[in-house]
Formats: C-alpha cells, structure tokens, sequence
C-alpha cells in the first residue's frame, strides 16, 4: 500500500502530552479516522492554540512523526472517556509558524481563509505539502 501524510489537529499541551506518550489521538478521540492510517505513513500535528480551551494562538506545525504499527488500541482516561489512539515514533523537530508556507500548501485553497482545512481535525494531505513542511520542521 502507498505511503500516505496525514495532519492531525490539536492544542500544542495535548501534542506534546502525545509526544512524550508515544502516542496521537484525534478527533475527540474517535476510532475512524485513525483507522485510515497505515503502519509507516507519516503524520504532522498542527495546533491553531498552545492550550486546549484558552484563545491563545499557536498556529504552528508542531511534532512530526510515523505510524509505529497497525494497531488502533482504545485508553482508559477517565471513567467514562476512553478514545482511541495509535502509536505513533515521532522524529525529533521543532515547531514551524505555518504563516509563511500558506501561499505555496496545495490543501489550503482559498489563502483568504487558511485555516478552514483545519476545521475537520484530521485530513490527508499530498507529499508536496507533506515536504515542504517537513523540511521546515526538522
């Protein structure tokens, strides 16, 4: 199967909560979109805010990182929340403002409004997209 690049949307707290956890959840922790993902394809977290809850912007790429295997395995948070996640080796990086690579990302289509993409949580993106921000990023 071909390799695909997906972006994971979350608050830069819960990235690098998954980071240091070896692990990335999505989408309020739902099973499907992380079942879309294959062992070997890449992932980038992207955090529009630093917390979750709070207004301050982030609006930066911030962790790169494979999928370690096939597995979609479900967590004990608390009593009655238990998302699922996948685990995830995530390749030492830094974090990179997406301001300046807006103009030349093929998955953002109106410039205007950048940030729509980002709406959804999670989506695939093209490997054009995929190295132009991985190069800044490592």
């Amino acid at each position: 199967m071909k390799q695909k690049y997906w972006i994971i949307v979350a608050s830069k707290d819960h990235v690098e909560t998954g980071v240091a956890g070896g692990i990335a959840q999505t989408c309020h922790g739902k099973a499907s979109p992380l079942k879309r993902m294959q062992k070997d394809d890449f992932v980038l977290f992207y955090s529009s805010k630093k917390t979750l809850g709070k207004a301050d912007k982030c609006q930066e790429f911030t962790a790169l990182g494979k999928v370690k295997d096939d597995e979609v395995f479900q967590f004990q948070m608390t009593a009655d929340f238990q998302p699922f996640r996948r685990r995830i080796d995530f390749i030492p990086s830094t974090s990179v403002s997406i301001l300046p690579l807006i103009n030349d990302l093929h998955f953002i289509q109106n410039k205007k409004h950048w940030g729509y993409p980002f709406r959804f949580g999670f989506f695939e993106i093209d490997q054009h997209d995929f190295d132009l921000i991985s190069t800044q990023i490592l």
